[in-house]
C-alpha cells in the first residue's frame, strides 16, 4: 500500500502558497470556508459592507492558519527545479 502524505494542502508547483487539497479533511475545510463565505455574502453584503469585509477577513485568516498548520511548508517554487 502506498504511503499517503500527512499534508492536507500540498505546496503549489509554481509560486508561493498551497494547491488543491489531497485528502478529504482539506476538502472539508474548503467546503466549510465556501459555505461560510456564501452565508456571509447573503447575510452581510447587501447592507453592511464593512461587516462583510471583517467577516471575510476573519474566515480567510482562519483558512490561512489551517493551511499553515496542516499544509506543506510554503516557499517560492519554480517547477521541478529545487
Amino acid at each position: 500500500m502506498a504511503k499517503m502524505s500527512a499534508y492536507w494542502f500540498p505546496a503549489k508547483r509554481y509560486g508561493w502558497g498551497w494547491g488543491v487539497p489531497t485528502v478529504w479533511q482539506g476538502w472539508v475545510v474548503l467546503i466549510v470556508w465556501g459555505f461560510a463565505f456564501a452565508v456571509g455574502l447573503h447575510r452581510f453584503a447587501p447592507q453592511h459592507g464593512l461587516a462583510f469585509g471583517i467577516f471575510l477577513m476573519t474566515w480567510t485568516a482562519s483558512l490561512i492558519v489551517v493551511c499553515y498548520a496542516k499544509g506543506e511548508p510554503p516557499a517560492w517554487r519554480w517547477g521541478d527545479r529545487k
